[in-house]
């Protein structure tokens, strides 16, 4: 596993209904996390002169530690040692031909923040400058700015500013700060030399928005392709076929993710810096409708978690 990653851990994490479920099928655990706080309802602020609107939610907090220790595998002593077949990037740095594609320039910035209710919660807000995510897990709350700096942003809030009685400390180092704008690596896989095989997943082939809450479930539906790909060529698969699969489903569902974003940055304000940051996302579009067009049909399919060929290949 290449690649380390100085993003600060997050202290609170969405996990869908949906993404909790194929969690606890993945890796076998029916009770996975079933004690930890749940978030009834999403309350959303969205465009200028909009009201706020509850939605009804099904979702679940977890901090991102407490998530990365219950799904950590434990190895056995025969594995541990074993020389790898695979070089698999799970964070930065990517090999010297693969270059980061980055649609957007905005930056978040993460707090610790005290509220003035102690209910569970999700709250969703667009301001002049940026978007704020606030989310509570009863104990804790922690809130998300993007864009604009977190004070600024909570001068301009008409929903989220009222939630709270103090921010706190920023999360991690440099003012809790990190990238927030979509981007993607140029490949996704291929050869080291002449014979070892890579792959790019997780943080390491893309970034997506952080306050997603399905985002672990795509996490782990990548997770089980990349798997799946490995297999199937050490089963004998054509490994160019079976990468170039790997690599144009992940650019579809990130063109699909870039596609999502722009129809709400199309309507969540209308200054400079949303029409810079809607305009980055369309030019993400079209990378990946040229970076598509140089994959052939898909041959390949998942069937449960292996990788087939499809009957017409």
């Amino acid at each position: 596993m290449a690649g380390s990653s100085s993003r600060p851990r997050l202290p609170a994490i969405l996990l869908s209904q949906t993404a909790l479920m194929l969690l606890r099928d993945v890796f076998g655990e029916k009770d996975l996390f079933r004690d930890m706080p749940r978030i009834p309802t999403r309350t959303v602020l969205w465009g200028q002169g909009s009201v706020a609107v509850v939605l009804p939610h099904s979702a679940i907090v977890v901090s991102e530690e407490t998530l990365l220790s219950g799904l950590r595998p434990r190895r056995t002593r025969d594995e541990v040692g074993a020389t790898p077949q695979w070089r698999v990037y799970s964070s930065p740095p990517l090999p010297p031909e693969s270059t980061e594609q980055r649609f957007g320039s905005r930056m978040a910035q993460a707090s610790l923040v005290e509220l003035r209710s102690e209910e569970p919660g999700c709250w969703v807000e667009s301001t002049e400058e940026g978007r704020l995510f606030l989310i509570s897990s009863g104990a804790e709350a922690w809130l998300l700015s993007m864009g604009a700096p977190t004070v600024a942003q909570l001068e301009q809030s008409r929903l989220i500013a009222q939630q709270i009685e103090r921010v706190g400390g920023h999360l991690g180092e440099n003012r809790g700060e990190f990238p927030a704008y979509p981007r993607i690596a140029s490949l996704l896989a291929g050869k080291c030399g002449a014979d070892e095989p890579w792959l790019a997943c997780g943080t390491g082939r893309l970034g997506v928005r952080p306050d997603l809450r399905r985002r672990a479930a795509h996490a782990l539906r990548e997770a089980i392709l990349a798997a799946a790909v490995i297999r199937a060529i050490a089963a004998g698969a054509n490994a160019d076929q079976a990468l170039a699969h790997y690599e144009s489903r992940l650019t579809a569902g990130f063109q699909r993710h870039l596609a999502q974003c722009a129809s709400f940055y199309g309507t969540g304000g209308r200054n400079r810096w949303w029409s810079g940051e809607l305009e980055a996302l369309e030019r993400g579009i079209g990378w990946c409708a040229k970076r598509m067009s140089k994959f052939p049909a898909f041959r390949h399919r998942l069937n449960g978690y292996e990788l087939e060929a499809t009957p017409d290949s």
